[in-house]
């Protein structure tokens, strides 16, 4: 049975006071054992958070990661940096990287395996715009931008990684997928990749990310293919963010 993931992606939000405090407050809704829970959080506070949740069954992962290993990229952080920090998980392809700082498929691609190489678990981020899937293009985007990975990395790879479907229309709208719509997406992504490995299918954790909150939690992590969630807003407070957790 595949373990459960909430993921909280805080995005560019808080100050170091503000993270350290939500952090604690989650942390503090949480008891011995608990596992299966995450916050991805602005780069500047890694560190502050690896220190804070050391011994917290809260895990600590980075928004993104570098295409590089070093050099002169100015403004990246690599992997190694990441891992030297202790993080454990690295978002790579989230919409709003590929719409508004240019990643690629081939980018996204590249950077989950750098993310591997070094020891980060990749949460590939994969899913549609409203026009593409009123164009009833939703397998066609997914496909060709779980495809991309797999043939740089190989299907193996996907033993030691996360994939968050985020349909775009559904980010920050108040809109979300029903429940039948998410499982949908997420069905299909799988068999995709049952075709090529179906141990790695069973196994590998899908999550959804298109708003998630307490009051659709239950409904869509009930659902046989929704691992978990990747949540934005309602990570952003802990009282929220612990109610899906429970939801599980």
């Amino acid at each position: 049975m595949r373990q459960s993931l909430i993921m909280g992606n805080w995005k560019m939000n808080g100050s170091r006071e503000s993270a350290k405090s939500l952090a604690t407050a989650i942390m503090a809704g949480l008891k011995e054992g608990d596992t299966g829970i995450a916050a991805c959080v602005p780069y500047v506070y890694l560190a502050d958070l690896q220190e804070l949740t050391a011994n917290s069954p809260l895990a600590v992962g980075a928004q993104n990661v570098a295409d590089q290993e070093s050099g002169a990229y100015t403004g990246e952080i690599s992997s190694t940096m990441l891992k030297e920090l202790g993080c454990e998980y690295a978002l790579v392809g989230h919409s709003e990287r590929r719409s508004y700082y240019g990643d690629t498929d081939e980018s996204v691609a590249t950077r989950f395996c750098e993310a591997q190489k070094n020891g980060v678990t990749p949460v590939l981020c994969i899913g549609e715009t409203l026009e593409e899937r009123e164009a009833n293009k939703t397998f066609d985007v997914v496909n060709t931008q779980l495809d991309a990975v797999i043939e740089k990395a190989g299907i193996e790879a996907l033993k030691n990684s996360v994939i968050a479907y985020e349909p775009v229309w559904a980010i920050g709208t108040g809109v979300t997928a029903s429940d039948e719509q998410a499982q949908e997406v997420h069905k299909a992504i799988r068999e995709r990749i049952a075709a090529k490995d179906q141990t790695i299918a069973e196994s590998i954790q899908i999550l959804y990310g298109g708003s998630m909150k307490p009051a659709n939690a239950k409904g869509l992590l009930a659902m046989a293919d929704i691992d978990g969630g990747l949540i934005g807003g309602a990570s952003l407070d802990a009282e929220s963010f612990l109610a899906i957790y429970q939801s599980v």
